[in-house]
């Protein structure tokens, strides 16, 4: 049964972090909040807790669609293809923020990734994951958890991700209730961005 802590980004105490560190590194699946949803996690360096949110998805890990959850661009490397110049500063630019953009991945992924050929990175604008992982001194991964009902996208009340995902996962972060507004995802493959889902952040502020 999952253990629920609550956390606001005003006041993200110690004690309930190591908590959640302790979880993250015994290979432990989090509930989290970001700046746009809520959000089903793991340590990006557990293969073990990746197998498991591909199980509970009923999907081969090879095709879980998940993003790296940064609290900086100094895991980018360990990730993606060496970037242009106005990639970069595009970056520096829309992040934190509602953005996952996708980059080619490198050639030697950690083993949670391995085989994929291209990968999503997210800078959430939110205090609990950005502080998660720079306690973990690693990043976590995303992976969205979506309604039960068929008119709602995303669960945002964090009693109802409770009652749905109690005995799924190991940890619950109650931040308050969430959006319901995802993030704006951009293919960043190509020599131009290109949007390939609107949500929440809009590009054209940044360009």
């Amino acid at each position: 049964m999952a253990k629920i802590i609550k956390l606001y980004p005003d006041q993200p105490h110690s004690r309930s972090i190591n908590q959640i560190i302790e979880v993250l590194n015994n290979d432990g699946l989090i509930i989290y909040p970001t700046d746009t949803v809520y959000t089903l996690g793991c340590s990006s360096n557990s293969a073990k807790a990746m197998l498991k949110i591909a199980r509970l998805k009923g999907v081969k890990i090879e095709k879980l669609q998940c993003s790296i959850v940064c609290n900086d661009l100094s895991h980018l490397s360990t990730f993606i293809k060496p970037l242009s110049n106005n990639y970069f500063k595009l970056l520096k630019r829309a992040l934190p923020g509602p953005f996952t953009f996708i980059f080619d991945a490198v050639n030697h992924l950690p083993p949670a990734f391995k085989g994929r050929k291209e990968i999503g990175i997210r800078i959430p604008n939110h205090k609990v994951p950005s502080t998660i992982s720079h306690f973990l001194q690693a990043p976590l991964t995303s992976s969205s958890i979506h309604h039960i009902d068929e008119v709602l996208d995303y669960i945002t009340d964090p009693e109802l991700i409770a009652e749905h995902y109690f005995n799924k996962v190991d940890l619950i972060i109650d931040s308050g209730i969430g959006g319901n507004f995802a993030s704006t995802v951009v293919d960043m493959t190509k020599d131009q961005p290109l949007i390939i889902r609107k949500g929440l952040g809009d590009l054209e502020d940044f360009l």
